[in-house]
């Protein structure tokens, strides 16, 4: 379930107080919005809400209000569009890039998973994009800015100087496949972007950033931008401290944050002082009826979708549940399943995968007609298979990596075949692995296993850096569709019938 949240300080009076002020703003104040989107995974609705078409109806809506009121309004997405989807698989985000030309963002800001398919596609997809792109952090190998990209912007707004910086997540690459660019710390970027744009007139800072909530609360604490637009915790949040403000807006345009600002600006020369205040506005798109442009255009891509992938494997003999805190927070039943097929299906000890990488958050209840199409909702990112031969005591190592991020419910969660664990989480990161079994007794820290994964975790994503073994991180490892190894696996078991056994006891 997302989440509304303000700083408990706001809850109650300033709460009104941002109504009540904006309401009675003076009738010069200069009137802007922000129109913020992050996470963009589904081009299509689900359930009734979110979806490209849906998205397009709010910020068109938007931006005819605002040009009727006299009020100018930026459309802001924050990052990861080009992957995981169902067709991304097929054209590598091609698509999404389409589709955002059409709704054209002010300003685009790229998140780990525009890196999904490596830097030379995360390139050719940027060509394709008309819409700005920030990344002050983001640089090629030889430290240049790369092509159609810039640090920071300037607006003029009635003589209002706004400043927008943008940041990429820092640890892309550890959570995606950014190859050789550089990605430079948030947190320092956003501050020095923000003080050479006051330095240069601007009279309110905006920063766009993909980033974990951590660092989202350094960049508040810190003063580095007055309005921070996030994206990457797929939580609706919003904050106020009375100088700066954060927003989220959850993922697949289930809502969409607009942030209007009154700004008055008093005095002129030494003596100018301009002050502004915020009403957050969140907008269900559920109750928002489609945009009819964008909708025929996914209809043709819908189209092209199903021709490939309604086409039964299996049926399931017990419930599936893929949704982020089961996949994420312990032992899960697709999380077996997928495990068990790296396995099998290529001759291992062990498979493993990481949670993060199952991604389509559906429950599918017993008797569910198995598809393509699921298979790769779930399995969206194009992994492939491979075989790691390592020590018993870098599988462990590999294992404590999984489960160190457990309170934040981190992707590297470990999902498991062929192993028993029994684990602490009591215990401090690193030390949480009580005991490991591999087919009946204790594992053999000193024995080579052969162990199954992606290839993702095999060059150290996620952090896992010591499943490559004798394999250099970082090779083309060839291998199969991991997707296509779970579809070949269900397929031979015609029924799958999956469950939590016990291979990952939590204590």
């Amino acid at each position: 379930m997302n989440s509304l949240t303000r700083r408990n300080t706001l809850l109650g009076g300033l709460a009104t107080a941002i109504l009540s002020q904006t309401a009675l703003a003076a009738p010069d104040a200069i009137r802007l919005t922000f129109v913020l989107v992050n996470d963009i995974y589904k081009m299509s609705e689900d359930e009734g809400r979110g979806g490209m078409a849906r998205l397009a109806a709010v910020v068109r809506a938007e931006r005819a209000k605002g040009a009727a009121e006299g009020r100018s309004v930026f459309f802001t997405h924050a990052g990861d569009t080009l992957s995981p989807s169902l067709m991304s698989g097929f054209d590598q985000g091609a698509h999404m890039i389409a589709l955002f030309n059409v709704i054209h963002p002010d300003i685009f800001v790229p998140g780990n998973h525009e890196f999904d398919f490596g830097p030379e596609i995360y390139r050719k997809r940027m060509n394709e994009a008309t819409f700005p792109i920030l990344a002050a952090n983001l640089r090629a190998a030889d430290g240049s800015v790369l092509p159609g990209h810039k640090d920071s912007l300037v607006a003029d707004i009635k003589g209002v100087k706004l400043g927008f910086s943008g940041a990429t997540l820092e640890s892309s690459h550890q959570a995606s496949s950014p190859g050789n660019l550089k990605i430079a710390p948030t947190l320092d970027t956003i501050v020095a972007q923000s003080k050479a744009l006051r330095a240069a007139g601007a009279d309110i800072t905006i920063a766009i950033v993909h980033a974990d909530k951590i660092t989202g609360q350094r960049l508040m604490v810190a003063r580095a931008a007055d309005i921070i637009l996030s994206g990457h915790n797929h939580d609706l949040h919003i904050d106020f401290d009375g100088t700066a403000a954060l927003a989220e807006s959850g993922q697949d345009a289930q809502f969409v944050v607009a942030v209007d600002i009154a700004v008055s600006v008093k005095g002129e020369g030494a003596k100018r002082k301009v002050s502004w205040w915020p009403n957050f506005r969140v907008i269900d798109t559920a109750d928002v009826t489609p945009d009819p442009e964008l909708l025929a255009k996914l209809g043709v891509y819908e189209k092209e979708l199903s021709d490939e992938l309604d086409v039964e494997i299996a049926t399931l003999g017990e419930p599936l549940d893929s949704r982020e805190p089961i996949v994420r927070g312990g032992e899960a039943a697709i999380g077996n399943l997928i495990a068990d097929a790296l396995r099998v299906e290529n001759h291992a000890d062990i498979g493993i995968t990481n949670g993060g990488g199952i991604r389509a958050g559906k429950q599918y209840p017993t008797g569910t007609k198995l598809t393509r199409r699921m298979v790769l909702s779930e399995l969206p990112f194009g992994n492939r298979s491979v075989v790691s031969e390592i020590t018993g005591k870098a599988l462990v190592a590999a294992l404590e990596n999984g489960l160190s991020l457990w309170e934040q419910k981190g992707g590297r969660f470990p999902q498991i075949s062929g192993l028993k664990v029994i684990a602490s989480l009591a215990a401090q990161p690193g030390s949480r692995v009580q005991s490991v079994e591999f087919d009946g007794l204790p594992l053999d820290e000193a024995r080579i296993y052969r162990v199954a994964t992606n290839d993702f975790m095999l060059k150290g994503g996620d952090g896992y850096v010591t499943l490559a073994g004798a394999v250099k991180a970082g090779v083309d490892t060839g291998g199969k569709l991991l997707a296509n190894d779970v579809m070949v696996y269900c397929r031979q078991l015609g029924t799958v019938s999956a469950r939590v056994e016990g291979r990952m006891s939590l204590r």
